[in-house]
């Protein structure tokens, strides 16, 4: 049925505008009817921040914004979705267009600016479906006109625990002018103190929410020793490496659509933010895991960022240019993969490349 959905809607979606795509996307998805997902592989299946992946494969945040559609991911074959990013107050985003296709790169750049129908509807959304079990978690941000970034982070900590499977801290958007200050020393670790203590003092009703960083993959490696130590000695549950890149690689094909202001993700993000991924693994020295995301678009892409140290993965742009069906293949190839080697799980391959990476020379930029 995956296949079918996608041999019918990637050509038709190609025609419209990016944005107008998207939204059908969703219209789509809500329209699915129910699918019985066949177990995964018990060997993909992944332990990390206290919760229990059935596989590793996750839909990255900004697809969903507004928790419209995460139990149809789910039902597709996900092991997990991240909705949002969320801000306190609705928001509108950046003036359209914000959304372009690089074809040719299999990339995408938006400047989207946190669009999303705010916290008071994702969270009706998320209650609505809190006993349909999976995990979904919320990734969240600050309205662009705050005058107090930090104490947005923390009203959404506290407005969303109850139904939040995890917390994604993004500091690492490009498209919020002045957000990406957040992951500077004093700041960041001001912020995740202010979180990590809005946390500890809801757990008591709320339950345990695991709190993750989400962190840009542009930062010098002087920056990401600051961040790793920051987000170590606040103690967070593990991170995102990494967001959308302000880089524009020599290699890209789509000169003209390359000029747009925004992040730019899919294939041409993949080499940077696997060495991001690497070099972050190496810093945290097993303190806590890490989510890896940035051009994935194969099980060959898949398994090099978990060699690179991240035990879980997301996917987003490259379901533009490869369909839904995606997920499937990547899985296969993991399990294949580990019933090749002989290995029992997952866990036993993260990070077994990582000091070679970092040895090697830097991603073209």
């Amino acid at each position: 049925m995956i296949r079918a959905f996608d041999a019918f809607s990637l050509p038709l979606l190609r025609w419209f505008d990016p944005e107008d795509a998207h939204r059908m996307a969703i219209q789509g998805l809500k329209l699915l009817p129910p699918i019985r997902q066949r177990p995964d592989d018990p060997k993909l299946a992944v332990r990390a921040f206290g919760l229990n992946f059935p596989n590793p494969i996750g839909m990255a945040a900004g697809f969903d914004k507004s928790a419209e559609v995460p139990d149809a991911l789910l039902r597709l074959g996900f092991g997990f979705v991240e909705i949002g990013s969320v801000t306190p107050k609705p928001q509108g985003g950046n003036p359209r267009p914000r959304l372009f296709r690089l074809e040719r790169d299999e990339a995408v750049i938006n400047r989207m600016g946190f669009n999303n129908d705010g916290a008071e509807a994702v969270l009706r959304r998320l209650a609505a479906r809190a006993s349909a079990g999976g995990i979904v978690g919320v990734n969240v941000g600050a309205n662009k006109d705050s005058p107090d970034r930090a104490a947005d982070y923390v009203k959404l900590i506290e407005t969303f625990a109850p139904v939040a499977s995890y917390f994604t801290v993004n500091v690492s958007s490009p498209n919020t002018p002045g957000l990406r200050n957040l992951q500077q020393s004093a700041a960041l670790d001001d912020l995740l103190a202010r979180v990590i203590d809005t946390r500890e003092r809801v757990r008591k009703n709320a339950g345990d929410s695991p709190v993750l960083l989400k962190i840009a993959p542009d930062l010098s490696l002087a920056e990401l020793d600051d961040v790793v130590h920051i987000a170590r000695s606040r103690r967070v549950d593990g991170m995102i490496v990494a967001n959308t890149t302000l880089a524009r690689p020599s290699t890209l094909r789509e000169e003209n659509r390359a000029k747009e202001q925004g992040g730019l993700s899919g294939r041409p993000l993949f080499r940077l933010s696997t060495r991001m991924v690497a070099e972050t693994y190496v810093r945290v020295e097993g303190a806590f895991p890490l989510i890896g995301v940035g051009g994935i678009d194969s099980g060959g892409a898949a398994l090099t960022k978990i060699r690179a140290g991240a035990s879980l993965i997301q996917l987003y742009s490259s379901l533009v240019y490869k369909g839904l069906g995606l997920v499937d293949d990547i899985k296969r190839d993991l399990s294949s993969t580990l019933l090749r080697t002989g290995r029992d799980s997952l866990s036993e391959i993260v990070g077994a490349d990582a000091a070679t990476i970092t040895a090697e020379d830097w991603p073209v930029r």
